[in-house]
């Protein structure tokens, strides 16, 4: 009896590991690359003990043949993945924000290295990332997440095929909808720098002795931090809807 039990339960122990270990390796605040892998590890296994017994009743039956359990198993991984995934793309939106802010600014060569993305990245980027991790969890958007991995055995139920279609257009709209929110983040200095550059160009006509980037460079930074200053409340706020409105569509209305 034993012998038949132990299997079984190992197999559903496993599968929902396997999804759960894939998200943390992606979502913000959990996945990040300076977190060590033995904490992520450990993180995983708790929740893993803590959905089993309640997802246990969505769980496939024990496969016949190895082949059968290697689809199932790549099954609840992709589907970790996307999940984790979702949240991951949605946080590059302030990367994107910072990027453009910074060109803009004339700050987009101070390089600083970004622990969210693992790679370095212009200052107001990394700044931006940071803060808007700090406010995920401050807010509590990370238990949106958590609910979702929930969620996800009545909107995936494991051994069901999987959708591709739907997790291909899914990721398409994710990463257009993160590059239009954060152009749109940074819609102010857009209009600065173009109002600026356009004020530099009639000052550099009308005086063409005057010394203009000598003068527009430190004004360019002072102006642009300035701004910054001003709406980055605004813009964190529109971050957090965003993020909440994205990782929504993972839970079950």
């Amino acid at each position: 009896m034993l012998a038949e039990i132990l299997p079984l339960q190992v197999f559903a122990f496993f599968l929902v590991f396997v999804r759960i270990g894939a998200v943390l390796m992606f979502i913000p605040g959990f996945g990040e690359p300076f977190i060590p892998v033995r904490i992520r590890l450990a993180l995983a296994l708790v929740m893993t003990v803590s959905l089993g017994a309640v997802v246990a009743n969505t769980l496939p039956p024990l496969p016949d043949t190895p082949i059968q359990l290697f689809f199932v198993i790549a099954g609840e991984l992709v589907i970790g993945v996307l999940i984790g995934g979702v949240a991951r793309i949605t946080m590059s939106a302030l990367h994107v924000a910072g990027t453009v802010i910074a060109f803009l600014t004339s700050l987009g060569f101070a390089m600083f290295l970004d622990p969210t993305q693992g790679t370095q990245a212009s200052l107001i980027a990394t700044f931006l990332n940071l803060l808007g991790l700090v406010l995920i969890f401050a807010t509590n958007l990370h238990l949106v997440m958590i609910q979702a991995m929930y969620d996800s055995y009545v909107l995936f139920a494991p051994g069901t095929t999987i959708p591709v279609g739907d997790f291909a257009e899914l990721a398409i709209r994710l990463v257009s909808g993160a590059f239009r929110i954060g152009i749109q983040m940074a819609a102010p200095f857009i209009v600065y720098g173009l109002v600026f550059y356009v004020s530099l160009g009639i000052v550099a006509r009308l005086m063409p002795q005057f010394q203009v980037f000598f003068i527009a460079l430190p004004l360019q930074i002072m102006v642009g931090l300035s701004l910054l200053a001003v709406v980055l409340p605004a813009l964190m706020m529109w971050f957090l809807n965003y993020y909440e409105a994205t990782v929504a569509q993972l839970l079950v209305r």
